[in-house]
């Protein structure tokens, strides 16, 4: 593993999804001549509506997610991460898994992760939100995928970056960097979503990826913004602010074993 330019891609993505993968394509485009090698897209990157409208759409938005996620790969030979997309659930036509997808330069699938954590929140601007009633939980922890090219790549999304025991699973595993694609409220990401991600690679020595939704979608749906590249001391090494766009940042292999080294405590744990 040598040091590779990794890229957190920031969208406004809307129940449209042929607009949304034209954004996608030109973001990635962008990425990779700015020499991006590792691009990871946001959750719900490919259709952000209402929830019974994305689970009529499902299948069709399975599919040609899937078969951008693969072309897009192949055609600019990087490694991407599809953040967050609905796969129907065959028991029950009523739900589908919100599933990240990390492809490889030659359009091979990496790693499957069914969202396991479900965003059924009431919050105090009005909101609500109930997800596990269009999703379905995913009950396998993501595996770590080893890359000489990248390092160890663990996946997670969104309301995941609340539960730090999946990512204590993942450094447990090796990872050396978390991936956190994201569509987090506009309410608790202006208190939560920075510390939450500075958390988990703190406590966890490991770079942060986390792509996000930016903006209003449809009604009064409207995330935070602020994709981030982290370093594993904490530091922020860039972020996205609130328009569509890219944070864009080294993974440096030599950074992570000095914050290893200086911090090692990950080897200090009594309770596993």
């Amino acid at each position: 593993m040598k040091p590779y330019l990794a890229a957190a891609l920031q969208m406004t993505s809307r129940p449209d999804l042929e607009k949304n993968l034209l954004e996608a394509e030109e973001l990635i485009e962008l990425a990779v001549r700015r020499g991006a090698e590792l691009i990871g897209l946001p959750e719900n990157f490919a259709f952000l509506g209402n929830e019974s409208s994305k689970l009529a759409q499902a299948a069709t938005i399975a599919e040609k997610s899937e078969k951008f996620i693969k072309t897009m790969a192949q055609r600019f030979q990087v490694t991407l991460l599809a953040g967050g997309f609905p796969v129907p659930f065959a028991e029950d036509p009523s739900k589908a898994y919100n599933t990240a997808l990390l492809v490889s330069p030659n359009g091979e699938e990496l790693s499957r992760y069914h969202k396991a954590h479900l965003f059924d929140v009431n919050l105090p601007d009005g909101n609500t939100y109930q997800e596990s009633s269009t999703v379905m939980s995913g009950k396998a922890y993501p595996p770590v995928v080893a890359s000489d090219k990248l390092g160890r790549l663990g996946l997670s999304i969104c309301y995941d970056v609340r539960f730090p025991e999946l990512y204590r699973y993942l450094s447990a595993q090796g990872a050396d960097v978390l991936f956190v694609p994201a569509a987090f409220t506009a309410y608790t990401g202006k208190d939560h979503w920075q510390i939450l991600l500075q958390a988990r690679a703190i406590e966890n020595t490991c770079y942060v990826i986390a792509p996000a939704q930016t903006g209003c979608h449809y009604e009064r749906r409207y995330t935070h913004g602020h994709a981030m590249i982290i370093d594993p001391w904490g530091v922020i090494l860039s972020d996205a602010g609130e328009r569509p766009g890219m944070a864009i940042a080294e993974i440096n292999p030599q950074r992570l074993a000095q914050v290893r080294q200086q911090m090692p405590s990950l080897q200090h744990r009594v309770f596993a």
